[in-house]
């Protein structure tokens, strides 16, 4: 894309930018949540693009006026102060342009959106719960290191330690967008603690994350759920095992995409407050739900992309964790390092950075097409 392309569009979507900067402050599109949401989101993805083109317009700039000295300034030191600022413009207009593409590219609605994070144990046994439980400490400790919250909504314990399922809210900047790349099975090859004779054992839990759906995303008829409420157990004292605080919550839903019926069946023991645990219950119902409605939507993604690096099958292997060798690799992008105790304690950033690269080099081959 030339210069003067790549500036003409970027004019058209200046023009945007103030359509949209004045309509997010009228009141009939503040009343209505639903455009408002939609508007404001766009508003904060154009505005780092006018700020990228910003900087590209100046960098322009500079390299013109900079070859302008030199063509018509016989000072040597305006002309080696004009040759100085005219290679680093010649630098960073590549970059530039390499960065205003990739904000050009439309962003994934969902991206925004905070996040469902559901760990599950799976071949096995004892050893998967407890890589489930591992991997949920990692994810908390990344959350941590973000600012982010993460919240447990309902969980079951494996018998030797960790979890033969656990189902966590997360809520922060951008979430579903940056964990998106988690979602697949996760192999794990090491001795497990109740292996006598010291061999190594390979064990899996998938992952997967969802974007957790706002109230407005779905539509619920409450009136049809039925509620059920039970005692929670686990440690809380004798509040535990007298309060009936855990929700179970029973929906029939009709799926769009096939026109079946199915019961769903959500149960939640997160707090001591059976309100706060119906808010949540409901919450999670959202969210199974717009997933579900989604899938099709993701299905056609991923089958246009050759990488799989965010939308692919969720049954797909995406990562090994070798405790022997203290390796991790990633299948989809063959990434591998060998710092596996940090990465299990959160570390995970280069790993995530590498992916959005891949996914972002493969958007970009597909716009160009």
């Amino acid at each position: 894309m030339s210069d003067n392309t790549l500036l003409a569009r970027l004019d058209g979507i200046d023009a945007r930018f103030q359509e949209v900067s004045t309509l997010i402050t009228d009141p009939s599109v503040i009343a209505d949540m639903k455009r408002y949401v939609r508007l404001t989101k766009e508003y904060k993805e154009l505005e780092r693009l006018m700020k990228a083109t910003d900087r590209y317009r100046t960098a322009i700039t500079n390299l013109a006026e900079a070859k302008e000295v030199l063509e018509t300034e016989s000072d040597a030191e305006l002309r080696e102060m004009a040759r100085a600022e005219m290679e680093e413009a010649m630098e960073r207009i590549p970059a530039l342009e390499e960065e205003i593409r990739l904000l050009l590219l439309p962003a994934d609605p969902e991206d925004s959106k905070n996040a469902i994070l559901e760990i599950r144990g799976g071949t096995g046994g004892d050893e998967a719960a407890i890589f489930a439980g591992d991997l949920f400490k990692m994810y908390s400790k990344y959350c941590e290191s973000k600012g982010w919250t993460i919240s447990v909504t309902s969980f079951n314990e494996g018998a030797a330690g960790g979890f033969k399922e656990i189902v966590a809210a997360i809520t922060g900047n951008n979430v579903y967008g940056t964990l998106k790349y988690e979602s697949g099975v996760h192999r794990v090859q090491r001795v497990p603690a109740t292996e006598t004779q010291g061999r190594v054992h390979t064990s899996a839990a998938t992952v997967a994350v969802l974007p957790e759906a706002e109230p407005f995303d779905v539509e619920i008829n409450e009136g049809e759920i039925k509620w059920d409420t039970f005692r929670s157990g686990g440690a809380g004292g004798q509040n535990v095992n007298k309060v009936e605080s855990g929700v179970r919550l029973r929906y029939m839903w009709k799926n769009p995409n096939t026109g079946e019926s199915e019961e769903i069946l959500i149960e939640c023991t997160e707090t001591r407050d059976q309100p706060k645990n119906k808010e949540r219950a409901l919450s999670r119902l959202r969210t199974f739900i717009y997933d579900k409605e989604h899938q099709k939507y993701l299905d056609d993604i991923s089958s246009r992309r050759k990488t799989m690096v965010s939308t692919g099958d969720r049954s797909a292997k995406i990562r090994t964790y070798n405790y022997p060798q203290g390796r991790i690799t990633d299948h989809r992008i063959n990434y591998t390092i060998y710092n596996l105790q940090a990465f299990m304690d959160g570390d995970i950033q280069d790993c995530i950075d590498h992916l959005t690269v891949a996914e972002n080099a493969e958007r970009l081959k597909e716009a160009q097409l």
